[in-house]
């Protein structure tokens, strides 16, 4: 347990930029397990209220005014505007953020937009890493997020002792562009397992096997994954209120199919379980976790 000391020593004075299902967690470990001094922005001001209700610190009402005299801005918002409404829109972050101070994106958002902003941050005298995170929803409100980060290892090093009051793993992929892209690699792996376990489960109801049986058997295996162990008995029962919705996972597929029309890779399955996603939104699942592709077998 570090001393108030050590604490003291080590705090920043850091911004946090969306107060979502992840931002918001996010930011309270900065306070809370971190013990940072945290200013927050919400697009709505009300979020932000409450954030600070909680959990101490101050709100503010606009990027800009979040990310005055901070040595580290974060942000996670929805998109590629999102991201460049909150950094170089009007009130952006950037116009405010002194030279030497670091921003660092959590949003899952394309490669281009991080090299954009990374030469603006650049010519700036802003240090910037893209840095999109998996771990879901539990993974932020457990503070054991994996965090991918794109940008300059000298960057990287100063904010990384920061990054870590919510996260398991931090690694430094590459430059700038380089956490998105491999972002992208995470979601093309989830979209097939999901559709993998989807498909197992379904073909285990029609076979009348004992599907949890099954499961303690197969977890054992070769067979056995994240999903596997987190989802089956939710999928199981029909039942998808948990973590990431199908419209977000939908957002990031088209980055990822994006991004492939440009660099050429084939990715066949990524594109058929997109489409699967489609048939989701069109049953009402827009808001169901990804694990309901489900959903479509079972109807």
């Amino acid at each position: 347990m570090p001393t108030r000391r050590t604490q003291e020593t080590n705090m920043a004075k850091v911004a946090f930029l969306g107060l979502g299902v992840m931002g918001a967690p996010m930011a309270r470990h900065l306070a809370v397990k971190g013990g940072h001094d945290v200013v927050v922005y919400n697009r709505t001001a009300a979020r932000a209220d409450a954030w600070v209700a909680a959990n101490g610190g101050r709100a503010a009402r606009t990027p800009a005014a979040a990310a005055e005299d901070r040595d580290v801005v974060f942000a996670c918002v929805g998109n590629d505007d999102d991201l460049r409404a909150v950094t170089l829109g009007s009130h952006g972050a950037f116009a405010a953020m002194g030279r030497g101070s670091i921003f660092v994106d959590h949003t899952t958002a394309s490669a281009d937009v991080a090299r954009e902003l990374a030469g603006a941050a650049h010519d700036l005298g802003i240090g910037f890493l893209d840095a999109p995170v998996s771990g879901g929803q539990a993974g932020a409100e457990n503070g054991v997020l994996t965090v991918m980060v794109g940008g300059d290892p000298a960057t990287f090093a100063k904010a990384e002792p920061v990054i870590a009051a919510f996260a398991r793993a931090v690694t430094l992929m590459g430059p700038a562009g380089s956490g998105q892209l491999a972002k992208m690699v995470n979601q093309i792996c989830i979209a097939g397992v999901v559709q993998g376990l989807s498909e197992a489960i379904h073909f285990a109801h029609r076979a009348g096997l004992d599907v949890e049986k099954v499961i303690a058997t197969l977890s054992k295996g070769a067979a056995q994954s994240w999903q596997m162990e987190n989802r089956w008995k939710t999928m199981d029962e029909g039942r998808f209120e948990f973590g990431f919705a199908v419209d977000w996972m939908r957002k990031d597929l088209a980055i990822v199919l994006d991004e492939a029309r440009r660099n050429g890779a084939s990715l066949p399955l990524t594109g058929l379980v997109d489409q699967f996603y489609a048939d989701v939104q069109k049953m009402g699942g827009a808001r169901w976790d990804t694990s309901s592709l489900i959903a479509r077998l079972e109807k």
